[in-house]
């Protein structure tokens, strides 16, 4: 039997929310998912590595891959570019491994009308007070970067209705299980495995 395809899983939230600490987390879990390493302008923080937290593009890199049509999404937030580079996302789902996206909702959204059939989640702060303190509590940013991402924050929380799933990340652990849920539930659904099943029939 035909093994099905893969699962597109957007995983999204605003800025400082804990995107990158979750998907680490569900990484360690030892699960199938497969990570898929963004694209962005901006600099490597403290720690970071090229090909593993993201692959650090210049600005004339990050343009030609956006002309050459080579990005499933792409955004510029806060003066920097963002995008999910296309070859590595197809060539995976097609091997039918669940791929997650951790990206900015600018981007999410753009996913979304790509690929509808996609798993969205929202990652919610537990207030905006807590995200701010966890933005501060990196020590990367200036007062007036802080303020702006926080501006940009009200914003992305009010297209949670674009979304099928929102989960509070109160605490890393209690965020990866709900996580886990979501994909397990998910890889049940009918129509993603009718046209597998069907095959059983025809053969019989």
């Amino acid at each position: 039997m035909k093994k099905k395809k893969g699962m597109l899983i957007v995983l999204s939230g605003p800025a400082g929310v804990g995107k990158g600490t979750v998907c680490k987390a569900l990484r360690n879990e030892g699960t199938d998912i497969q990570y898929s390493v963004s694209a962005t302008t901006r600099a490597p923080r403290e720690g970071e590595v090229d090909g593993v937290n993201y692959f650090f593009k210049s600005k004339e890199e990050f343009e030609k891959m956006i002309e050459g049509d080579r990005l499933l999404e792409w955004a510029k937030y806060v003066n920097n570019y963002y995008g999910t580079p296309l070859d590595y996302v197809e060539e995976t789902i097609e091997k039918g491994y669940d791929v997650i996206l951790e990206i900015e909702v600018q981007g999410a959204l753009q996913v979304k009308r790509r690929y509808p059939s996609g798993v969205f989640i929202f990652l919610a702060p537990p207030s905006l007070k807590e995200l701010r303190q966890r933005i501060e509590g990196r020590g990367t940013e200036t007062k007036e970067l802080i303020d702006n991402r926080m501006n940009v924050a009200k914003d992305e929380i009010e297209l949670m209705d674009q979304y099928d799933y929102i989960v509070e990340n109160d605490q890393v652990e209690h965020a990866v299980e709900r996580i886990k849920s979501i994909v397990t539930a998910e890889n049940c659904r009918k129509d993603r495995l009718i046209e597998q099943y069907k095959q059983i029939v025809e053969v019989e």
